[in-house]
């Protein structure tokens, strides 16, 4: 009977350390498994978070247009909605991963910001810009504001970068070249001195991620065929084009844009009376002046291509830019944005 006693006094014995070493060991499994990270997120396969820090924010788009800050902030455009610097950024085009990060409690953004340099420099990436060694970097009036237009998958408040102490603000820009395309990330942390339920924010350091790879669109529009064009034209006056390709913010054709071009082409060599307006159409990002501007002078260019390069009488086409006067979505998100620039043909 007593030796059945030790065996049993042995194994609660030892039920009870394994109790304890799962209790001890278990909040170590959920900081190193970052279980409060945001459904569906992850960390960018080039760069590693910050030690204890949870993804709250996350956006991945396949092909997106970005510009990149490179020197000084000067102030915030309100009604162009963008930030100026002292130089023009840079233009980046391909795709772009977004990720915020909460440090809660005793991070600071200074800490956030230096370890993502020190981890960009060993990790092969050439610093662009460094706010922290911008004596120039004293005027942050209005820099958040871009937060407050970004609307990405959050855990938190959108407005959790926006409503952050100006005082805090750190701002750092990377680039390094590889052969399958270059990657720059761009890095903005900022402090909430006390935890906020109205943004759902913690005391500690926020740390918004941009990750840019470099490289072109993959060309997956459906070429809107002649009769398709005559067909909505007759039925809603007017068709919308999404084949004819420009550079950001430039008015020269692109290449692949020569099959919708052609298409045109036909069916004004099909119906010999139909005279068109070309009418260009932006998002509304930039100045308004100057999308006009860029409107009509794409709209002009489409028109000269038809005319020099598949013999269509200039008279049978009358140029005209709207800017982002006609929108067909809403410009809050890129997907709406892109539905905005095209080129509509209108019969005159």
């Amino acid at each position: 009977m007593k030796k059945g006693r030790v065996l049993r006094y042995r194994f609660l014995q030892g039920s009870s350390l394994l109790v304890l070493i799962g209790v001890a060991v278990m909040p170590l499994f959920a900081a190193a498994g970052w279980a409060a990270d945001l459904p569906g997120s992850g960390d960018h396969p080039l760069l590693k978070r910050f030690g204890g820090a949870e993804i709250v924010g996350y956006d991945v788009k396949r092909f997106d247009e970005y510009e990149l800050q490179t020197s000084t902030y000067k102030r915030y455009d309100l009604q162009a909605k963008r930030r100026e610097f002292a130089e023009p950024p840079l233009k980046l085009e391909g795709g772009v991963t977004r990720i915020w990060y909460e440090a809660a409690n005793k991070a600071s953004s200074a800490e956030l910001a230096g370890n993502y340099r020190n981890e960009l420099k060993a990790g092969g990436f050439r610093i662009l810009y460094d706010s922290a060694k911008d004596p120039a970097a004293t005027n942050w009036s209005g820099f958040l504001n871009a937060f407050g237009n970004l609307k990405i998958k959050t855990s938190r408040s959108h407005y959790a970068f926006y409503a952050a102490d100006q005082q805090g603000i750190r701002v750092l820009s990377a680039m390094k070249e590889r052969p399958e395309g270059d990657v720059y990330v761009y890095l903005t942390t900022v402090e909430w001195a006390r935890d906020d339920s109205t943004y759902k924010a913690r005391q500690g350091a926020y740390a918004a991620v941009d990750i840019i790879e470099v490289r072109p669109m993959q060309q997956n529009m459906v070429v809107v065929k002649a009769a398709e064009m005559s067909k909505a034209i007759t039925l809603t006056g007017r068709v919308a084009l999404y084949g004819i390709f420009f550079d950001t913010d430039q008015a020269t054709i692109k290449p692949e844009s020569r099959a919708t071009l052609q298409e045109i082409a036909e069916l004004l060599k099909q119906a010999p009376k139909l005279a068109l307006h070309v009418v260009g159409h932006t998002d509304n990002v930039g100045a308004f002046d100057h999308n006009l501007d860029l409107s009509r002078r794409r709209a002009d260019a489409v028109k000269g291509a038809l005319t020099r390069e598949f013999g269509i009488a200039p008279g049978r086409l009358t140029p005209n830019g709207v800017a982002c006067l006609a929108p067909v979505a809403a410009n809050a998100t890129e997907e709406g944005r892109a539905k905005n620039r095209r080129v509509e043909l209108v019969p005159r």
